[in-house]
C-alpha cells in the first residue's frame, strides 16, 4: 500500500469514527504522522512515564492555593478566592484544574489557561486550553529587546481562531524551552530513545505472554518445500497451538525444537529497571514512588519524600505561584506584598506521632499558638487560644545572672 493511500485510509477511518461528523484537525494529522514511526504505541502506555505523570500531576493538584498578604495572613475577600478555592470554571474543580495543568506541562511541555474577565475587568474564571492547538507568534519587526508576542489559539469544535494577549493567559512551561524561551519542551521529546526502549520491552513481554512464555521454535522436516507450502504448513501448526494448547500433531518426518530463551541471561529485568529509573530521574521522581523499595527503609523513605518536595515539587509550585502573581494581581497588589502560596503541608505531613511531636515543639517554642496547632489538626479554635507561650525560665542573654544579683541585694 502506498504512503498516500495510507493517509487516505486513515482519514477515512477518522471520519467514519466521528459521530458528530466533525472534520480532522491539524493535531490529528500531526499525531498520525508521529505515530507512523512510533515504537510500542502511545507514550502514556509506558507504565513508568504514566506513573511519573500521575505522581507529579496529583501532587500539584491536591495542594490548596492561598492568597497571602505581606505578613503571611490569608486574604479571603479577593476576587481570586472563589476561583482558586471553589470553581475555576464550569467544568473543573480546583484540584482537577491544577492536575490538568500539571499534566499538560509535563506531557506537552506547556500548559495554558485563558483568564476570563467581564466587561468591568473582574475575574470570572480560568479556562483550560489545549496545548496542541496553541501557537506563539512573535513580532520580529520590533527591536530585539522589545519584541512583542501573542498567543494564537484554534478551537477544534467551532473552527474559530483567537488572538490572545500574554496578560490574558496563564502559561506555565517546563524548564527546558526552545531558543526563544517562550515555549517549553516535554520530557518525552527529550527522552524519546528511553521511551522507545521501554515500550519495546513491554511489547516483547506481551508477545511472550501470548505465546505461553515459550521461545521461538524451529520446525524440522524431511524434504523440500516451496515458500507457499511452508506458509501453509506453519499456519496449520499455529492454528493447532491456539486451539489445542500444548498438544500439536505433526506429520511423519517433522519435528519441533524450541530455541532456549532465558530473560536472566540477557539481564532483561536489570535493563528494564535501569531505563525506568532513568525516566523517573528525568522527572525528579524517587524510586520508592515506582514501588522500588530495594534500597529503602522507613527512614530512607521519609528522606526521599522530603527530597521529592525540595528537589522536584518546590520548583513546580514556584512556577505556578509566580505566574499567578504576575497575571492575577495588579501592580498595586504586588507592591503591597500580596502573593499566592501553595499549602505544601498537605504532602509533608508525617505519621500522627511525628506530627504531634513537631506541633508540640512549635507551640512550646512560641512559634505557634494553641489555635494554630488546632488549625493544623483540623480542629476548631478554643477560647483565648491565640496567645503565644514560652518557658518562663527563658531570659535574654544580657539579663543572664540578674536574678541572682537581685537576690544578693535583697539578702
Amino acid at each position: 500500500m502506498s504512503f498516500i493511500k495510507r493517509i487516505r485510509n486513515a482519514a477515512a477511518r477518522r471520519l467514519a469514527d466521528s459521530a458528530d461528523g466533525s472534520t480532522i484537525s491539524l493535531s490529528d494529522l500531526n499525531d498520525w504522522f508521529s505515530s507512523v514511526n512510533r515504537v510500542g504505541g502511545p507514550d502514556l502506555a509506558e507504565i513508568t512515564y504514566f506513573t511519573c505523570l500521575k505522581i507529579l500531576s496529583e501532587s500539584v493538584g491536591k495542594m490548596p492555593v492561598y492568597l497571602m498578604d505581606a505578613d503571611k495572613n490569608r486574604i479571603l475577600g479577593h476576587e481570586t478566592t472563589r476561583i482558586l478555592s471553589v470553581e475555576p470554571n464550569e467544568v473543573h474543580t480546583p484540584v482537577q484544574f491544577f492536575t490538568q495543568m500539571e499534566y499538560c506541562r509535563n506531557h506537552y511541555g506547556n500548559a495554558y489557561a485563558y483568564i476570563r474577565r467581564d466587561s468591568k475587568a473582574h475575574l470570572t474564571g480560568l479556562i483550560h486550553l489545549d496545548p496542541r492547538m496553541m501557537q506563539i507568534w512573535i513580532n520580529d519587526t520590533d527591536e530585539f529587546t522589545q519584541r512583542r508576542y501573542y498567543y494564537y489559539y484554534t478551537d477544534t469544535r467551532s473552527g474559530r481562531t483567537y488572538w490572545i494577549r500574554p496578560d490574558d493567559i496563564l502559561h506555565v512551561k517546563s524548564w527546558v524551552t526552545d531558543q526563544s524561551g517562550l515555549a517549553g519542551k516535554s520530557v518525552r521529546e527529550i527522552l524519546a530513545t528511553y521511551m522507545a526502549g521501554n515500550k519495546a520491552a513491554q511489547n516483547f513481554l506481551n508477545d511472550l505472554y501470548q505465546k505461553g512464555m515459550t521461545a521461538n521454535a524451529v520446525v524440522k522436516y524431511v524434504g523440500d518445500m516451496s515458500k507457499e507450502r511452508q506458509k501453509v504448513f506453519l499456519q496449520s501448526i499455529r492454528e493447532q497451538s491456539r486451539e489445542n494448547g500444548r498438544m500439536i500433531a505433526l506429520p511423519v518426518g517433522a519435528d519441533i525444537q524450541t530455541l532456549d530463551l532465558k530473560l536472566t541471561d540477557s539481564q532483561f529485568y536489570e535493563l528494564s529497571k535501569y531505563n525506568a529509573l532513568k525516566i523517573a530521574a528525568a522527572f525528579g521522581v524517587q524510586p520508592n514512588y515506582l514501588n522500588d523499595y530495594s534500597k529503602s527503609s522507613y527512614a530512607n523513605s521519609s528522606a526521599q519524600n522530603l527530597s521529592f518536595y525540595v528537589n522536584t515539587l518546590l520548583y513546580n509550585v514556584t512556577v505556578y505561584e509566580q505566574e499567578l502573581n504576575r497575571k492575577l494581581l495588579t501592580s498595586k497588589e504586588q507592591a503591597q506584598g500580596m502573593g499566592f502560596k501553595f499549602n505544601v503541608s498537605v504532602i509533608l505531613r508525617g505519621d500522627p506521632s511525628q506530627q504531634a511531636d513537631v506541633i508540640q515543639k512549635l507551640v512550646q517554642a512560641g512559634i505557634y499558638s494553641p489555635n494554630d496547632a488546632l488549625s493544623l489538626m483540623d480542629r476548631p479554635p478554643c477560647a483565648n487560644g491565640d496567645v503565644h507561650m514560652v518557658n518562663g525560665a527563658y531570659v535574654k542573654l544580657e539579663d543572664i545572672g540578674k536574678a541572682y544579683q537581685n537576690k544578693n541585694v535583697n539578702s
